[in-house]
């Protein structure tokens, strides 16, 4: 009979020393699922600033406070993540990159690209 080593008890996910494509994967979850949830709140400033001027001007100071500059930081990120991780895995799923070297480049490449994006974006919102 095999004596396989017992799963460990505790794992602390702050020692796992992930590769980029395992961040780049779990990023992408993450990025989907703030997205997902940024939905209703998108939609309710979106309908908010269609009702009138006034509404549009509070949706303005909204966005132009430190909560909602945080926010749209955090959902740029998302979006540039999201999008780039999946151009990723479509291109994965068309076999294209497979190799383990090219793998991990693309992973870079989504990783730090979606930083630049957010960093472009923090730029030139200032």
């Amino acid at each position: 009979m095999d004596r396989h080593k017992p799963a460990p008890k505790y794992l602390n996910l702050l020692q796992i020393k992930l590769p980029p494509g395992g961040i780049a994967s779990v990023a992408h979850r993450i990025s989907g699922v703030l997205m997902f949830l940024a939905v209703p709140l998108v939609a309710w400033l979106f309908a908010l600033s269609l009702q009138s001027e006034q509404g549009f001007h509070a949706v303005r100071a909204q966005l132009a406070s430190l909560p909602g500059r945080l926010l749209m930081l955090v959902l740029v990120w998302a979006l540039s993540h999201h999008l780039l991780a999946g151009i990723r895995h479509l291109l994965l799923d068309m076999e294209i990159g497979l190799e383990k070297s090219r793998a991990r480049a693309s992973a870079w490449v989504v990783n730090v690209g979606a930083l630049l994006v957010t960093a472009l974006y923090l730029w030139a919102s200032l």
